[in-house]
Order: structure tokens, then sequence, then C-alpha cells
């Protein structure tokens, strides 16, 4: 393995993906339809509670809705052990509302809307807030446990890189693909944090295992060395794992899917940030004289 030999490069290419993503966020940003592609939860909008009276058809449904608004993606909720749902979509008036109605009663004759509400943006805000708190307390938790476990603070600030790495490229694929940015947001996420640190974790484990098996000049072929050893481990875990969110994307609902997606691109990041990014980084962090 020539992985720290090669790191520029792997800086490079990730470098250009965010790159790619930034882009794509600022062009879509341009065009007026928003750098990120934010859900009710986060915008806030319109809300309706609706009883179909009979077994339906998620995908009609939204095509439905897609007829009438435009919305490519509303969020469906089922309300479990009843034929109603709750559709969330950014805002639409009256008129709209009640062409919406009449459309799905138009394909489902026993449904009837029951309730029609706007989601607030304050709770949109505060939303927003907690993600970010989220997302900010798991790094410094995590910052704090790595620089402990490996008795280097470079070691946790490695490991954050990376993480910060692969939460970059995820939300670069939420703003390239028009993944909607709700709920899920938040829980994709916190788990590809957790996903991607535990990765890093077991080569950074190797790593200090490795230690006396090396000289203090010889820090490159170490870390080289512990990434082989630990290679097959992360790719066989990131390969099972991805597959299973495959299968739940190929046979879920569309909320399903919006959760499953970004997960996918998650998992495969994660594997490549731990296995090229976070000793690389460690590396580059190094005094000349450890290297």
């Amino acid at each position: 393995m020539r992985i720290i030999e090669n790191r520029k490069k792997y800086f490079a290419f990730s470098l250009i993906l965010i790159f790619i993503g930034i882009a794509a966020m600022f062009y879509h940003g341009s065009k007026g339809n928003g750098m990120l592609n934010w859900d009710v939860e986060f915008t806030g909008g319109t809300s309706m509670e609706i009883d179909m009276g009979e077994d339906y058809d998620h995908e009609k449904l939204a095509e439905i809705i897609y007829n009438v608004t435009g919305q490519k993606s509303p969020q469906i909720q089922d309300v479990i052990g009843t034929n109603e749902f709750v559709v969330k979509m950014q805002s639409i008036d009256s008129a709209t509302r009640g062409q919406l109605a009449d459309a799905i009663k138009g394909e489902f004759p026993l449904s009837d809307v029951k309730t029609t509400s706007d989601v607030s943006g304050t709770v949109s805000a505060e939303m927003q807030m907690a993600a970010i708190k989220a997302s900010l307390l798991a790094c410094l938790a995590m910052l704090i446990y790595i620089s402990i476990r490996f008795k280097d603070v470079r070691a946790g600030s490695s490991a954050i890189i990376a993480l910060v790495h692969d939460v970059l490229v995820v939300i670069a694929a939420y703003a390239i693909f028009r993944i909607p940015v709700n709920n899920s947001f938040i829980a994709v996420l916190l788990t590809i944090l957790g996903y991607s640190v535990n990765a890093t974790i077991v080569i950074f484990d190797r790593i200090r295992e490795n230690h006396d098996k090396f000289s203090t000049h010889e820090t490159m072929e170490k870390i080289n060395k512990s990434i082989g050893q630990t290679l097959a481990r992360s790719i066989n875990t990131s390969i099972t794992t991805f597959f299973t969110v495959g299968a739940i994307y190929v046979i879920g609902v569309q909320s399903i899917k919006e959760f499953a997606l970004p997960m996918m691109v998650g998992i495969v990041v994660g594997a490549y940030s731990s296995i090229c990014i976070s000793g690389s980084v460690w590396f580059s962090l190094l005094p000349k004289n450890e290297k």
C-alpha cells in the first residue's frame, strides 16, 4: 500500500468533489431554485392530513401532487394502522389546495381532506439550529475521545477533518442530485459521522499497535502497513452496508429513498476518507522529525 505517498492526489480529488458540490449549489441558487432543495421542515410550507378511505399507492399519490403543484418530492407520511396520511410540501395557496383535494378525490373517490395547515418558519429555523448544534457536539465529543484514546490531539484533529470532508461531500451530493433536505438530513449526517469515525478508529488502533515495530523515521511505512492490514475489513464492511442500504433504496417508498440515497453516498465516502484521508492528514500534521 502506498496511500501516504499519494496523499496529495487524494486531497486534490476530494477538493474537486467538494468544488463540484459548491458549483452545483451556486448554479441552482442562480436559477432561483435554492442552493439546496430545502424541504418543508426547514423552509416552512403546507401540511395536509387526508383520509383516503381505501388502500392507495404512494407513487400515484406523488404523481397527482406533482401534476397539481409542480413539486417533485412531497413528504408523504402514513398514519400507521389507517388509510390516512400526512403530506408536507412547499407553501401552496387556498385555490391550489382545493385543486389538489379535487384531483386526489377524482383518483380516490373515498378520500377526504381532514385538515390543512401551514408549517411555521420559526420551527424550521429551530430545526436548522438543532442540526448544526448536534453535528458540532458530535464532532467535539469525538475529537476529545480520539485525542485521549490515542494520546495525540493530531489524531483527533485528523479524524475530525476526515469527518468534515465526509459531511461536505454528502452535502455536495444533496446539491447535485437535488435530494430534499428534510428531517432525515440530520439523521443521515449523524449516522455517517458515527460510521466513518468507527472505520477511522479501527485504522488508528492498528497504527498504535504497530508503533513499536517501526522506528521514529518510518512513520509513513507504519501508516501504510496499518491501512493495508485493515483494508479488507474496511472494504468488506462498507460493501455489506452499501448493498443493505441499496436494497432499502430499491424497495422503499419515496421518503425512505431520500434517506437511503445520501446514506449510500456517505458509506462510500466514509470508507474512502478512512482509508485515504484520515491517515494522510495525520501524517501531514506530524512535525518533520517524526516523519
